[in-house]
């Protein structure tokens, strides 16, 4: 593949970086504040959805690229206290999406959380029928994807996905993972957008 041979380049500046030089991680904003969706207790993100985040993002949900997944797992999963919880999981991207890319890229993000928080990794959700979230407007959104469990759930699960805009996605995952069982939800996103009415 041709692309595999070209030199990766940082997102920001165009430098030789794989997958993001330092002076524009460093530019990199934390995430706005949001409070937590319904059934969620507690959620954090590691970045604004801007700029070199976004693109980052990108990287991961559109070309796999295994730098960027490492990366921004490895910001995520610090912002985890104690107690961790027992098992980690993901919102699964929609069906079409996995078989025109080839993976499920919060599986991905998921993967590695799970690695760098010595938490097993568990395919908790199955994503029902329905157009994605992506492209959709913000009201559109609101109604989020709908989720079933696979089986009975653990007491506590940590929920990963790549981005949160209205929180939809989360809560959908959530209320399924309660229904199954699970006691203690908490959710970590690479990056979150900000809530309206906020820069």
């Amino acid at each position: 593949m041709i692309a595999g041979l070209l030199p990766l380049a940082c997102p920001g500046c165009g430098r030789p970086a794989d997958p993001v030089c330092p002076r524009c991680a460093a530019t990199l904003r934390p995430a706005p504040f949001a409070p937590a969706p319904a059934g969620v207790d507690a959620w954090a993100a590691a970045f604004a959805y801007e700029g070199v985040a976004r693109e980052l993002v990108a990287r991961v949900k559109y070309r796999r690229a295994h730098a960027a997944t490492r990366w921004l797992a490895d910001a995520m999963a610090p912002l985890l206290g104690p107690p961790l919880p027992a098992t980690v999981t993901w919102a699964p991207t929609s069906a079409e999406h996995c078989r025109e890319r080839g993976f499920d890229h919060a599986e991905l993000l998921a993967r590695r959380v799970a690695r760098r928080t010595r938490r097993p990794l568990r395919r908790l959700l199955v994503r029902l029928p329905g157009p994605a979230q992506t492209g959709l407007s913000v009201d559109e959104r609101r109604v989020g994807p709908r989720f079933s469990a696979r089986g009975l759930v653990g007491s506590s699960v940590l929920l990963v996905d790549d981005v949160a805009t209205t929180g939809a996605t989360l809560a959908a995952a959530a209320a399924a993972l309660r229904a199954a069982g699970a006691t203690r939800v908490v959710a970590v996103t690479a990056a979150r957008t900000p809530p309206p009415g906020l820069s």
